[in-house]
């Protein structure tokens, strides 16, 4: 490379943008394509908001990232006053004392206090006299993550892009051409144009298998995902942000939810993986069964809402790996090209900590985590439940 490489990054995702944002603040020009814009309603990192938390059961790595990322979340709050971080704690809710959650919990407790991430266990009562709005009934096992929060997802998408634009990077809306062709120095959009670069990165969310259908393939699935906003009582503060935290309940499916969400009404999703989804065409009507679902889980949990309008909802999908764990590797035969996705539904809150991890692969020649190494998908096949919110 030359002392000021140009670096071309396809996709303005949270991946994408941070490490766009990072290279270009290392000192390398950098372009950023993206076919629908940052934050784009069919992008995984697309949506109102996304949950940032700590929790990781052992996987002791995506502790660690997550507390480095809010860390740079906070960092770039703190020099643009945008808010993009909404600080309300996170809580994790188990059910059984010997469920799969309850291991989960316990794996996670242990192993924040081992990082040195705040963390507290609750009785069911201390909880319900802290949050009365949440019935914690069957609830045996209850933690609290007070630093953590949620982020305005699509916002910050976009912020990022500003930014690497006022500091000098370029930003084009533009399709690369599927499946990706390219050498070493250059890179071919819809339409026979070419970019020239001396690096590559491709954080294409669920777009990676059909770019790379060879090393990729399907061992990136995108799995359809329902989200519903559920309205709150008019001036009601009992389920805005500064009254809850974020919760994620490990039962037998995973149920999270989000109060305040960017003025939207309370967020709640069922973290389950969905069904193969196809993120350009596919239909993002949601069903009536999924509605049915969250509002079985509202009389249980949050009964003063049982009967609240539904105010909007949203299909979004992850781009899943089989073992939900990351894709930040180089290319297996072009060695200045770099790739990093396979978010997993639990991938946006890491955008700047991935930043960093790629620029220092692709700059320095740092190699990433072993755990996010391509090899280890040998055998594609769907993206295993894992719990994970």
């Amino acid at each position: 490379m030359s002392t000021r490489p140009h670096v071309v990054v396809v996709g303005a995702g949270a991946f994408g943008g941070w490490t766009a944002l990072t290279l270009a603040r290392r000192g390398a020009r950098v372009t950023l394509v993206d076919a629908w814009g940052p934050g784009h309603v069919r992008a995984s990192s697309g949506g109102e908001t996304r949950v940032i938390r700590a929790g990781y059961g052992a996987r002791a790595v995506y502790t660690r990232m997550a507390v480095r990322a809010l860390a740079l979340w906070r960092a770039h709050d703190a020099r643009y006053g945008r808010r993009l971080f909404r600080h309300t704690g996170a809580l994790w809710l188990a059910p059984a004392p010997r469920s799969a959650g309850s291991g989960f919990a316990r794996d996670t407790f242990a192993t924040l206090q081992s990082e040195g991430v705040a963390v507290r266990s609750l009785t069911p009562s201390e909880a319900a006299r802290m949050y009365p709005a949440l019935d914690f009934s069957r609830i045996t096992t209850v933690l609290l993550e007070p630093d953590a929060g949620y982020l305005l997802a699509r916002r910050a998408c976009e912020h990022v892009v500003e930014c690497l634009i006022a500091e000098g990077g370029e930003y084009r809306q533009a399709a690369v051409a599927s499946p990706a062709r390219l050498t070493r120095s250059k890179l071919q959009l819809e339409g026979g144009e070419t970019i020239a670069g001396d690096a590559f990165v491709f954080a294409c969310g669920p777009w990676m298998g059909t770019l790379f259908p060879e090393i990729i393939g399907k061992r990136v699935i995108s799995t359809r995902q329902e989200v519903f906003y559920i309205g709150t009582p008019a001036g009601d503060r009992r389920f805005h942000d500064d009254a809850l935290p974020v919760w994620v309940e490990l039962g037998a499916s995973l149920i999270y939810a989000i109060p305040g969400n960017a003025n939207r009404g309370l967020k709640i999703g069922d973290d389950t993986s969905g069904p193969v989804f196809d993120p350009t065409n596919g239909d993002r009507q949601i069903t009536g069964s999924g509605l049915k679902a969250i509002r079985a889980y509202l009389r249980r949990r949050l009964p003063a809402l049982a009967k609240a309008p539904l105010v909007g909802s949203e299909v979004c999908q992850y781009e899943a790996t089989p073992d939900s764990h990351y894709i930040v590797d180089r290319h297996p035969s072009l060695l200045n090209v770099w790739l990093a996705g396979g978010g997993s539904g639990h991938g946006f809150k890491m955008g700047p900590a991935i930043g960093e991890i790629v620029t220092a692969a692709v700059l320095d020649g740092v190699a990433p985590d072993p755990t996010f190494a391509l090899a280890r998908l040998r055998s594609p096949r769907r993206a295993a439940d894992t719990k994970w919110a």
